[in-house]
């Protein structure tokens, strides 16, 4: 089975320190603070990078699903949100809300839904994050004509 590998360096404390997370043996640097972790400041944040992981994780695993059901999409576009709440231990990850767009041809609405909802319970992203809630919302773009 394949193995993914991500490291990520911090230097200095937590309020004024700034790290870099690696991604793709080092192609993708993404550089984090905890201004943009808890704020609105500069860079990336451990929550969108979870977030970037199951919007993409999610999108492959409709596709694969609308693929064997024999509607193969055009086009799959998926956000997530993912919810930082502060709680009386610290920090929490308490949701994440998926928000899905998919435009294929040939399929009605009903079959889609059943589709992707299996899709977020297939995905192995999803598994691992289960302990926060998953919400779904998914739209369905140029489907079945009447």
């Amino acid at each position: 089975m394949a193995i993914r590998r991500a490291r990520a360096v911090w230097e200095g404390n937590v309020e004024r320190g700034q790290g870099i997370v690696f991604l793709g043996g080092d192609k993708v640097q993404m550089p984090y603070n905890f201004a943009a972790r808890f704020d609105d400041g500069a860079g990336s944040n451990p929550e969108e990078l979870i977030g970037g992981a199951h919007a993409g994780c999610f999108s492959m695993a409709l596709a694969k699903g609308l693929g064997d059901a024999g509607h193969t999409p055009l086009k799959i576009e998926t956000t997530a949100r993912v919810h930082l709440d502060r709680s009386a231990d610290g920090f929490a990850i308490s949701r994440i809300e998926l928000e899905t767009e998919a435009e294929v041809p040939g399929i009605d609405d009903e079959t889609f839904q059943h589709l992707a909802h299996g899709a977020k319970e297939s995905c192995p992203v999803s598994k691992v994050l289960s302990a926060a809630g998953i919400t779904l919302s998914a739209k369905l773009l140029g489907g079945q004509r009447a």
